[in-house]
């Protein structure tokens, strides 16, 4: 799944997750791919668990392409 680097930062700063969101922003690239990121989510201390959560709550928008 992929999805804008800057949508993720919003949804975590949104939740008060700024440290997450800060780190995000530094180490992610524009457009986040789950799979091809997925060592780099996990080192933040998000998985695609809770990424598909976010999802299914509305929290991303329209941004994810499949």
């Amino acid at each position: 799944m992929k999805l804008d680097k800057q949508e993720l930062v919003r949804v975590l700063r949104t939740e008060g997750d700024n440290d997450t969101a800060d780190r995000a922003e530094r180490e992610l690239p524009d457009e986040v791919d789950t799979d091809r990121d997925g060592d780099a989510l996990d080192a933040l201390g998000l998985d695609r668990t809770q990424l598909m959560a976010k999802l299914a709550g509305g929290g991303f928008g329209g941004t994810i392409a499949p």
